[in-house]
């Protein structure tokens, strides 16, 4: 095959030992046969890559002496990567049905009007309930994942544009990924995926949801979506993918909203006994706003779309973020009551 559509699948993994084996067995399965599995392994202390290589043959394994986080890991990974056109990423949690890459590289030939792809990912342990379609951008500054814990049977998504895809189960045209900078290293982990497809949409860039592109994910098997280090990268990183990334007139336009969104953080997290780790996050955000304003005169200074395009895809409904868990526990209860008239 033409290196051009050759694929690498990189899964970053940190003490992974109770998944690793069974994401790599979902590859080995995999109905498309050009491509090529690289571990990066970011200094774990569980064993969880020892031996991999005699158990995977052909899986190659980059062992790291520390832990540099899940973006420089991957950007380490991806420059290596000469020769491939595609990147995939899979997170050690997340386990590939089949076609899983069999669908992504048939999306990608069938549009070559977008660049980056978003899978259909699946709850694991939790049949017939979604861990996502893809993320939702809003002009506030939060982002979170489409349909996250919604009931499979009422969400038939098809094939269509999003903002994001959930870098645990995402894939990009290298050379685009790499124009683009790739994972902004200073995220360490957390919202990077988020940045990287907004510089990538200010480049021209657009991303598709392929509905056939399936996985299982466990979700924050290592990290606890609400521990104290989520909570601190998701809300540090934020602010910083706001500020950077967000052009003058949507910028002015949602600052408000995105004051209101820290402010709302502060008070949630710190009632939830999380006051250290949410005002650590916000003050260094403030504190790294020096390096991040010149990040931003450059990213702004290289853009190749309007603000136009960006408002379709961006969402703006200004209660959206603060009323979007009770409207997918309506439509949970409406889901139930369609499913079991179907049946």
């Amino acid at each position: 095959m033409n290196g051009s559509m050759k694929i690498v699948v990189i899964v970053v993994n940190f003490n992974g030992k109770d998944f690793l084996d069974r994401c790599l067995d979902s590859l080995k399965c995999q109905t498309f046969p050009y491509f090529q599995v690289v571990v990066v392994d970011n200094a774990s202390d569980d064993g969880s890559v020892d031996g991999v290589e005699e158990r995977f043959s052909g899986v190659e394994v980059i062992r790291l002496e520390k832990n540099i986080g899940f973006a420089a890991a991957n950007n380490l990974a991806i420059k290596q990567a000469e020769g491939f056109g595609w990147v995939a990423l899979l997170n050690p949690d997340a386990f590939a049905e089949p076609d899983w890459l069999l669908s992504l590289h048939r999306a990608a030939q069938k549009n070559p009007q977008y660049s980056f792809f978003g899978s259909h990912m699946k709850q694991y342990g939790f049949p017939g309930r979604l861990d996502g379609t893809g993320d939702i951008y809003h002009l506030c500054g939060l982002a979170w994942r489409r349909d996250h814990g919604v009931s499979e049977c009422q969400t038939p998504r098809l094939m269509g544009e999003i903002f994001s895809p959930c870098a645990a189960a995402a894939m990009y045209k290298r050379d685009v990924f790499l124009d683009a900078g790739g994972f902004d290293e200073s995220f360490f982990c957390y919202f990077e995926d988020v940045d990287l497809a907004f510089r990538l949409r200010l480049l021209g860039q657009r991303c598709l949801y392929v509905p056939g592109a399936k996985v299982e994910h466990v979700g924050s098997a290592i990290t606890d979506r609400q521990s104290n280090f989520a909570v601190y990268y998701g809300h540090r990183n934020m602010v910083w993918t706001y500020i950077k990334n967000m052009p003058f007139l949507l910028f002015w336009g949602g600052l408000p909203q995105h004051i209101l969104a820290n402010i709302a953080a502060l008070i949630r997290f710190s009632f939830a006994g999380q006051m250290g780790p949410i005002f650590k996050a916000k003050w260094d955000a403030l504190i790294g706003l020096r390096k991040i304003i010149k990040q931003r005169r450059f990213i702004q200074s290289n853009i190749k779309t309007s603000e136009a395009s960006l408002k379709q895809i961006i969402a703006r409904d200004w209660l959206l973020p603060y009323y979007k868990k009770q409207k997918i526990n309506i439509e949970n209860k409406k889901i139930r009551v369609m499913c079991s008239k179907q049946d």
